[in-house]
């Protein structure tokens, strides 16, 4: 490592520091870091300022890809040394990464981990899932380790996590940057933790029945799945123990029907992470104890002493107001691996920066997020997200929890369709619920399509994020 890298992973490591509030457990029942949390936004952007200074350097001195993007832009680090130069600097996206870990194999030089590094305080490698082109790799260290579990409580905090609480962890750990952030946020907390990994469905309800967690950790398709579980053991999620449910991996909290749906099945209480493995593993989104207060006022915080986050049109890229509906952008200041400057995560919200009514002051996501630009589906013209789909199907009670969509062309003409597949006990080409679906979906999407309702538990679970697109289109 030269002297200059050196120099400037000790200044950035420095300041990290310095912006750490650090108790051993909460100041109150409010807030973990008061300071922090119930900054001003003065005060959030003269955190943010002095970071970015610090930061642009030491990405220039770590790591040949932000170098390499800096000379080609023809900016020097100290070009963008505040929220105000964020303009100069264009939103870096996946493809972007994509393409340098191919070339530059297996970890790419988006990272500011070096193989020295690594060998000296490495904790865990995490990857993208690579579904849509080749994963891209993170390695992170044990400091990023540390500020994890700092910032992750902090948000579980704010959820209302406490000590008196057990939480149960439903999903195998492998390189999903969620559980392991989470595990190392409880354990900051002193929370104890079950784990549920490597369990089948039955095993994990049996759990539940016998030793009483007070939280849920899963997608909510699991959640949908275990509650079901549980009633066909005669059990009632609802007299369980269970009060909270902690999800991510998909949209939840954003889709009415869906949230109903959960906290009916279980009577507890959804909240939710949002973050990615690039720039936001840790708690980048978090729900707090006013969320959901004002009948639909649904929305997550944003914690940004940590990272800075904007809106951009999805078509210019250009950076939307505050206020305006747009693509997340995040720029990480928060960490000695990955802190990616003006990482275009992609999924639609409005920024809204007045005080909450728990006390921070942080920006909040208003109707959390709801639909990522790399799912947008065009059919015919007509775009429209996976969750909207969601949305209409899980407004019709008494259907099955599972449902996928169907893509393909049609053989006589070429002209692209739709087919939704339901799950119901009065199934087959009759079924009365046929034109029940095809009229939700008409109404949420402006599109007529085609709906089989197939028996209960034709279609796969998952504790993973559930896949269900099938893009048949063209294939044949």
């Amino acid at each position: 490592m030269s002297g200059r890298a050196e120099k400037t992973r000790a200044n950035w490591l420095a300041i990290l520091a310095r912006f750490k509030d650090d108790p051993d457990q909460a100041a109150n029942s409010a807030m973990w870091s008061p300071s922090l949390d119930g900054a001003s936004r003065d005060e959030l952007t003269a955190i943010q300022n002095e970071k970015l200074a610090v930061m642009t350097p030491f990405l220039y001195e770590n790591s040949l890809f932000y170098r390499e993007r800096f000379d080609r832009l023809g900016l020097a680090p100290t070009d963008i040394a505040s929220v105000e130069d964020l303009i100069k600097w264009p939103v870096v996206d996946k493809s972007e990464m994509t393409v340098d870990v191919e070339n530059h194999t297996p970890f790419g030089r988006y990272s500011t981990m070096s193989d020295e590094i690594w060998c000296s305080r490495g904790w865990m490698l995490f990857s993208t899932s690579g579904t849509t082109g080749t994963p891209r790799v993170f390695r992170y260290s044990q400091i990023d380790r540390e500020y994890w579990a700092w910032s992750n409580a902090r948000a579980m905090h704010a959820m209302g996590f406490t000590p008196t609480d057990t939480v149960f962890m439903m999903t195998g750990y492998g390189t999903h940057v969620w559980a392991w952030g989470v595990q190392m946020g409880l354990a900051k907390m002193g929370i104890g933790l079950i784990p549920g990994g490597g369990m089948d469905g039955p095993m994990r309800a049996g759990m539940v029945d016998r030793f009483k967690p007070t939280v849920l950790c899963c997608t909510p398709s699991y959640a949908l799945y275990l509650g079901r579980l549980l009633q066909n053991m005669g059990l009632d999620p609802a007299a369980s123990s269970v009060r909270t449910l902690f999800c991510a991996g998909e949209p939840a909290m954003a889709i009415g029907p869906t949230r109903r749906k959960l906290e009916d099945l279980w009577g507890a209480r959804l909240v939710e992470f949002y973050g990615c493995t690039e720039a936001a593993p840790q708690a980048g989104g978090y729900a707090c104890s006013a969320m959901g207060q004002n009948g639909e006022d649904y929305f997550l915080h944003l914690m940004e002493d940590v990272q800075i986050w904007e809106t951009v049109n999805p078509e210019s890229l250009a950076p939307t107001p505050v206020g305006v509906r747009g693509l997340s952008v995040c720029t990480n200041l928060i960490s000695e691996s990955s802190p990616q400057l003006r990482f275009l995560v992609g999924d639609f919200t409005t920024l809204n920066q007045d005080t909450c009514a728990c006390g921070r002051s942080h920006a909040r996501a208003m109707g959390c997020f709801a639909g990522r630009a790399d799912d947008l589906i065009n059919l015919r013209g007509i775009k429209f997200f996976p969750t909207q789909i969601e949305k209409a199907v899980r407004s019709i009670p008494d259907l099955g929890d599972e449902f996928q969509i169907v893509l393909s062309s049609r053989s006589e003409d070429g002209m692209d369709v739709m087919k939704i597949v339901v799950e119901h006990a009065d199934h087959g080409p009759g079924s009365a619920l046929t034109n029940q679906v095809v009229t939700a979906v008409r109404t949420e999407i402006e599109l007529r399509v085609d709906v089989d309702v197939v028996a209960p538990d034709t279609l796969p679970k998952t504790e993973f994020k559930a896949k269900r697109v099938q893009d048949e289109r063209n294939k044949s």
